[in-house]
């Protein structure tokens, strides 16, 4: 599902729950040895997506393990992104050569709980959002997901933190596509960066343009950059 957003050099893996395939490394089962259930079996799976990904890439396994602020330590030369809610995992990877950052988020295609959007939206986000009445997406949970996404970009490219109200979202829908399940939707968003700072090449980084698909009742979200100095 998520590949269909990918640019070329990028490649993905994903699940829609359990698989069964997913083995840790001792490092990676020590971090939820006391975890309940549901979180073990996501942090396996979604790092079995991103075993399959550094396969597909030509490189040998290895165990993903949180840095700061959770963001994954991939291999070096490596950048990617991994994410889980209820019913899906993936993972995207490429190399550092291809590109220079990616980040994905996933949510169900369901409204977000009450007072979170409040919490979470500018201005005319908030109003974009609460007019999407009869929309074929859950506009407020398109909003989050790329947020979070947003957010999965910055931090390991730059290193500081970006609240949500630092970046301001757009949203375009293309028209909407054709599969088995009778249909699925999806566009692009531009994120506004509204505190920029300069990137590891020296330029400003101040705006991401990501794309966003609504299908099987998961909406999925990827912003991906362009390698340094391209």
């Amino acid at each position: 599902m998520i590949e269909v957003l990918l640019p070329e050099g990028a490649v993905a893996s994903e699940a829609f729950g359990p698989d069964g395939s997913g083995t840790l490394y001792p490092e990676e089962a020590a971090l939820i040895a006391r975890a309940v259930e549901i979180r073990r079996e996501e942090f396996t799976t979604v790092r079995a997506c991103a075993r399959r990904a550094m396969a597909a890439l030509g490189l040998p396994p290895v165990p993903v393990l949180p840095g700061k602020r959770n963001a994954p330590q991939w291999p070096a030369g490596v950048v990617g992104s991994m994410t889980h809610c209820a019913g899906y995992r993936a993972a995207v990877l490429a190399r550092d050569s291809d590109l220079a950052m990616i980040g994905i988020d996933a949510e169900p295609d369901r409204p977000l709980p009450e007072g979170v959007l409040e919490s979470i939206a500018l201005p005319s986000e908030l109003a974009w959002a609460r007019s999407g009445a009869g929309a074929r997406v859950c506009r407020d949970r398109l909003l989050f997901s790329a947020k979070e996404a947003v957010y999965k970009t910055w931090y390991p490219l730059l290193g500081t933190e970006l609240d949500f109200g630092e970046a301001r979202l757009s949203f375009l829908e293309e028209s909407r596509g054709k599969n088995d399940a009778g249909g699925f939707s999806h566009g692009s968003f531009t994120a506004r960066i509204l505190r920029p700072e300069r990137g590891p090449d020296g330029r400003m980084v101040d705006e991401f343009a990501g794309r966003w698909l609504s299908d099987r009742g998961i909406i999925v979200t990827v912003i991906t950059l362009p390698p340094i100095g391209a």
